[in-house]
């Protein structure tokens, strides 16, 4: 028990000063301060107090449930990343058999059935044609949404640097109304604190009084049996009755206000959060230059041409695939006339 005390007491001490030697070094030098506060000749082993061992074990169990929530969101997004992964892997799995199967069935069964043949030949090119065509069209797709999202994004910019106008001055209006609101719940609970304590002194003396009754009835049972104060005393038990029933009330409305102080605190903290964000995300924006700009707009324009030249290079190759096949067709009838 003692030595994991000292390792607990020894991390807490490196928590507090990360430059400070471990706490046995200390302890073995000779004219250690740590060792002379420690142990005396004349009073014996002097430890740790029970609230400071309780403190200790309070904050090494604050630590480690601050870990295990670490490790906790490390792990659910790492699980999240994973599960990503697996599902993109098994979406483009489930493309490449399909893409398997339809090549199997379209063309390797015919060029299995038939070898050598023009047909399969023709069957292959056409097969190919329409993947081609299929990567065109996706390309053209994505290209589309790719214009989309920039505009979309163009969008988003305009409305971020108008909210970054207005937001900072409707933050603080906000923030200076959390805390009258503050202010004035703070001020509801002292008056119903004050009340309470009224409350509490009348109960005190209702309690006295009752006493009093109480020892006058002994009394006057004793020596006066023909004499008592029932009445009055009845009396008594039903006003501490009644300011019993109106204690709890208070005591209840009491609570109510300090529930409502708490959400309003929270709330005040959350929106201190949120104007901190902000404003850090504010000091952290930069605009990026006008050169940078003007680079990566020429950038986007020369992309424009270079797409329009193989658009242009891919319409001629289509032309001249056209006309070979055209040739192909005259040869191919000239030998079946032959």
């Amino acid at each position: 028990m003692l030595r994991i005390e000292t390792e607990m007491f020894e991390k807490w001490c490196r928590k507090m000063e990360p430059q400070s030697p471990p706490l046995h070094l200390l302890l073995d030098t000779p004219d250690s301060s740590y060792k002379s506060k420690l142990c005396d000749p004349t009073d014996g082993f002097v430890g740790l107090t029970a609230e400071q061992k309780c403190e200790l074990a309070e904050w090494e169990l604050e630590e480690t449930k601050d870990e295990i929530q670490r490790l906790k969101e490390d792990s659910e997004q790492t699980l999240q990343d994973l599960e990503a992964d697996m599902e993109e892997a098994d979406i483009w799995w489930a493309d490449i058999q399909k893409a398997i199967s339809d090549f199997d069935k379209n063309i390797i069964s015919t060029i299995s059935q038939k070898k050598g043949s023009i047909v399969a030949f023709e069957k292959l090119l056409r097969y190919l044609e329409e993947k081609n065509h299929q990567k065109d069209l996706m390309t053209e797709k994505l290209r589309l949404e790719n214009n989309s999202l920039k505009s979309y994004k163009k969008k988003l910019q305009q409305q971020l640097r108008q909210k970054e106008k207005m937001g900072e001055a409707l933050l603080e209006v906000r923030f200076k109304q959390l805390q009258i609101r503050n202010v004035q719940y703070q001020e509801k609970i002292d008056e119903k604190n004050k009340e309470l304590l009224q409350l509490k002194l009348t109960s005190a003396k209702t309690v006295q009084v009752l006493n009093f009754y109480k020892v006058s009835e002994a009394l006057s049972t004793s020596i006066f049996p023909f004499f008592s104060f029932q009445e009055r005393l009845q009396n008594a038990m039903e006003t501490s009755v009644c300011l019993m029933k109106d204690i709890s009330k208070r005591k209840e409305l009491l609570e109510k206000i300090e529930r409502e102080a708490i959400l309003v605190e929270e709330e005040r903290a959350k929106a201190e959060r949120l104007n901190k964000k902000l404003r850090r995300q504010l000091s952290d924006y930069r605009v990026p230059s006008v050169l940078r700009y003007v680079h990566e707009k020429m950038a986007v324009t020369n992309l424009e041409k270079s797409l329009k030249a193989w658009e242009r290079k891919v319409a001629i190759a289509e032309m001249s695939l056209q006309s070979y096949r055209r040739a192909w067709n005259r040869i191919k009838m000239t030998s079946n006339q032959h």
